[in-house]
């Protein structure tokens, strides 16, 4: 078992979807938000959320996790309200932009750290198609303000890496992290 620092439900549902044994404690982090380079930036992010957590509880392994959505070397992160989120919905409509999530993995005190990287196109949108989506609330509490996983997947027009890494925990980096990490993910006594 380990812990995932982190309040995301939608990082536990994808462990919970892999069958990993984890219990979720949300660190008290001051994140960094606009740093110069954005990988090392949700990686920075991801390692305090493992570390914060690890201070308390030193005998589990700790996997902590950020994502940011990029355009142009801008990081768009959660928007704080319905104005923004149609700002930053307006700039990624009809264009192609990079999902980054950083991900680090603290186990006996050595810190495990990699990000994943994923290519999403955007459809052109209206101004009326995205005050509608707005208006649904899934935009609020996601980097980039959607969610490939709800309504915004009609949105997606392309997608190049890890689906996971867009929803907000790259599996098979994360996986192959804790690998490294001497960290078993899955459930290995779990029958098929």
């Amino acid at each position: 078992m380990f812990i995932l620092a982190s309040a995301s439900p939608r990082r536990r549902a994808l462990l919970r979807q892999i069958g990993a044994q984890f219990v979720s404690i949300t660190p008290a982090v001051d994140e960094v938000k606009d740093g110069e380079r954005p990988r090392d930036t949700v990686i920075c992010n991801a390692l305090m959320k493992a570390r914060k957590v690890a201070e308390e509880y030193p005998e589990h392994a700790v996997l902590g996790a950020d994502t940011t959505v990029v355009l142009n070397g801008q990081s768009f992160g959660k928007p704080q309200d319905a104005a923004e989120a149609r700002h930053m919905l307006s700039a990624l409509e009809g264009r192609e932009h990079t999902v980054l999530t950083g991900i680090a993995w603290v186990v006996d005190g050595r810190a495990y750290t990699d990000a994943a990287e994923t290519i999403v196109r955007f459809a052109p949108l209206t101004q009326k198609e995205i005050a509608a989506y707005v208006a649904t609330g899934e935009p609020m509490g996601k980097a980039g303000a959607y969610a490939i996983q709800g309504r915004a997947a009609i949105y997606i027009e392309e997608l190049r890496g890890s689906f996971s890494n867009v929803v907000g925990l790259p599996l098979h980096a994360a996986a192959a992290l804790a690998r490294k990490a001497g960290v078993a993910m899955e459930d290995e006594d779990a029958s098929a």
